[in-house]
């Protein structure tokens, strides 16, 4: 995010003072503007086939502003609903034992008590201790792992699975079991043993390193948890959003646009299907809207029903601008903060990690992530202390295990711009 964009966003926030309904409001108006500037440029392009460019720059100052609008509401929602680490839950002896043995850890280096834990509660792996670190406490590891649903876009659409091992494998079937229609009293054939296949999902290390001051670490009135939490859970989230869309599987999660993709006509299971636009680095000039419309009907009515769209920020600007043949415009914002904008009734999730709009991109991917692609969290997130390499600052190795890939090929359809 750029300094000029951080600098809108917060006086975005300060002219809400904090709250979201206010946020809300400035987002609808900016929409409303929006719609107004664009229906004056379409006027001008059936006046004299071109549009002015003092309209067009208008238009794409409020399409910035329309995104951070949404950004800010959204942002204070999620504030608003998220809870403290300890969050007025019922705080075990043990919890809280942990918590005073990690915070002893974080600030002074003293590791007898959270290796004493650990030990006593079987946690201590081959990478623990003195080596990998130690588990940071229960609450502290619920804040990452909620922070990260809220700030990731695939993670928040995506069916998530916490594993204790390394490794998630999941079987499936290739060939369905025997089936038929039979009289009451006749004879039953034996059915077939259906053909079974396996998928793996393997967990990757994650890390971040948070630097933290002598000063900070002295002061008591600083919660270190928090602290942790809120230093690494930005930086997990951007590169699990890029693993989740693109990674290629090596030493990280596998994408789903990084599976073999094949025209939809043509499919076949372990394969991501797409149809195509019909132009090269863009949409139809006529009837735009018809191809997203294609696109959603290439998934069975069962994925339908929990459909969400995913593109980037630059193609959302370019669907914003269509309409339908009543004159009304595809995208519709968000009905309330915190809630996603819509695209012909199904949720949008805009993820930057989505490739931009070119000849024979994938910009746009439609389908059921919730049934379609699976992310694998090993539980336990891990912080090493280290007070020597960057001195006179302490670096925190702060790891956490990812793996995702796609689970159901069905569930995920792309467009392509192509002819």
């Amino acid at each position: 995010m750029t300094d000029n964009t951080n600098v809108e966003t917060q006086r975005l926030e300060t002219k809400a003072g904090g709250s979201v309904g206010a946020a809300f409001e400035e987002f609808m108006r900016a929409f409303e503007a929006y719609k107004d500037t664009n229906d004056e440029r379409l006027s001008e392009l059936e006046r004299r086939s071109s549009s002015d460019p003092l309209i067009d720059d208008k238009l794409a100052r409020l399409d910035r502003a329309l995104d951070e609008t949404k950004r800010v509401a959204d942002r204070l929602a999620v504030k608003a609903q998220r809870p403290h680490l300890v969050g007025g839950e019922i705080e075990t002896a043990a919890v809280r034992e942990h918590r005073r043995a990690f915070d002893d850890y974080v600030r002074k280096g003293e590791t007898a008590n959270l290796s004493r834990l650990e030990a006593k509660a079987l946690a201590v792996t081959t990478n623990s201790g003195a080596d990998g670190g130690y588990l940071v406490p229960p609450e502290t590891e619920r804040a990452v792992i909620s922070a990260l649903k809220d700030i990731s876009p695939i993670r928040s659409i995506a069916s998530v699975r916490q594993v204790s091992g390394s490794v998630f494998k999941k079987p499936f079937a290739t060939s369905g079991f025997a089936t038929g229609w039979v009289a009451e009293t006749a004879a039953r054939t034996q059915t077939n043993t259906p053909a079974l296949a396996e998928l793996a999902f393997p967990t990757m290390e994650l890390y971040a390193m948070p630097a933290a001051t002598a000063t900070l670490l002295d002061d008591s009135a600083v919660n270190i948890d928090e602290w942790i939490a809120e230093e690494v859970r930005d930086t997990f989230a951007q590169q699990e959003g890029t693993a989740f869309v693109s990674g290629d599987g090596t030493n990280k999660p596998k994408g789903f646009l990084d599976y073999t993709k094949v025209a939809d006509g043509s499919w076949s299971w372990g394969n991501i299907g797409f149809i195509k636009t019909g132009v090269d680095g863009g949409f139809p000039a006529t009837n735009p809207a018809d191809k997203l419309i294609d696109l959603i009907y290439t998934l069975k009515s069962g994925y339908r029903a929990g459909g969400t769209f995913v593109f980037n920020r630059g193609t959302q600007a370019a669907i914003r601008k269509m309409k339908d043949e009543d004159g009304n415009y595809v995208w519709q914002p968000a009905s309330a903060a915190g809630e996603p904008s819509l695209l012909m009734g199904y949720p949008v999730v805009e993820s930057e990690d989505m490739p931009a709009i070119a000849t024979d991109s994938f910009s746009v991917a439609f389908g059921d992530f919730r049934r379609g692609y699976l992310i694998v969290d090993r539980v336990g997130i891990r912080v090493l202390r280290d007070p020597y390499s960057s001195k006179p600052y302490v670096l925190f190795y702060t790891t956490k295990r990812v793996g995702g890939g796609v689970q159901d090929f069905n569930a995920i359809k792309l467009l392509k711009f192509e002819e």
